[in-house]
């Protein structure tokens, strides 16, 4: 687009936000939410009727999944985000374009980048920058005590589990090979923080698995989002999948989703997740049939 183009529609978003009627619940600050930790963790504190808008990522609670949605939060438009009238956007750090972010700033609305480690002290570094942007400074340590004595629990419960199941996480699977969850990446500190071995720990992001690579992996159990597991086609159809049908955990069928948001997004959740998925492994590691 050129420049003068993307002046001129910046210029009629900013006249249409400055006519809108939309306001925020509660009369005062004007939210945007990209990100779902960003959105969980704004409800979480308390402050959910500040939000006007959300990412199409933030889909939990319910109640940010009604919002009007301004976009996938990689690929954002000023235009939409300015039509809400905000006057500050809460985003997770891999939220952009950077220069849409930009543009956004220029417009007077304050931009709060939130750190998105994939850790538990990384959760508490995310609820205390947001309730610092938010002046909600009480509600953050009040969650954070929380958190802190929830994720204390939940360390203690897996240490108490048996084995460390060797697990493979399948984040993507279009037409091509499934995409494997490798080490930097968040289904990575979940396997780990779950008390499980990623078999693909060696490899760096995620990576298109072979048939003779997921074979020598041997993983006890498959993990995937909900979504990805639909994508595929079911239990039945990864298992047979033409990479994966080696695999011990093929063969056998153990494989589970669960909702992707939930296990990977390392929000307020998080305690339930853990405690959850640390169970689902065992219990699919523990269906391996008797040689």
């Amino acid at each position: 687009m050129k420049p003068v183009s993307r002046l001129l529609l910046l210029m009629a978003a900013l006249l249409a936000a400055a006519l809108s009627p939309v306001r925020a619940a509660d009369g005062g600050k004007r939210v945007i939410t990209v990100g779902g930790d960003v959105t969980e963790i704004v409800f979480a504190l308390g402050e959910g009727s500040s939000v006007v808008g959300r990412d199409t990522t933030s889909t939990y609670p319910a109640e940010a999944g009604a919002l009007p949605d301004v976009g996938y939060m990689r690929q954002l438009g000023a235009e939409g985000v300015l039509s809400l009238k905000p006057d500050i956007v809460i985003a997770a750090a891999s939220a952009g374009p950077a220069e849409v972010l930009k543009q956004i700033e220029s417009a007077g609305v304050r931009v709060v980048r939130v750190p998105d480690p994939h850790s538990a002290e990384g959760l508490i570094q995310k609820v205390t920058t947001i309730a610092d942007a938010l002046n909600a400074k009480a509600a953050g340590a009040t969650l954070t005590t929380r958190l802190v004595q929830d994720l204390t629990k939940v360390k203690a419960e897996i240490a108490d589990l048996p084995g460390h199941p060797r697990v493979l996480f399948i984040i993507t699977a279009g037409s091509g090979p499934p995409m494997a969850a490798g080490t930097g990446t968040a289904a990575d500190s979940l396997i780990r923080l779950a008390g499980g071995e990623n078999v693909f720990a060696a490899h760096t992001g995620y990576k298109p698995i072979s048939l003779e690579a997921a074979a020598a992996a041997s993983p006890d159990a498959i993990g995937l989002m909900d979504q990805t597991l639909q994508q595929m086609g079911g239990v039945d159809a990864v298992a047979s999948n033409a990479a994966l049908r080696l695999t011990p955990a093929a063969k056998e069928k153990r494989i589970f989703g669960r909702e992707g948001s939930y296990l990977l997004s390392f929000g307020p959740r998080l305690p339930q997740a853990l405690s959850d998925f640390a169970h689902a492994i065992r219990e699919k590691a523990a269906e391996k049939k008797a040689l």
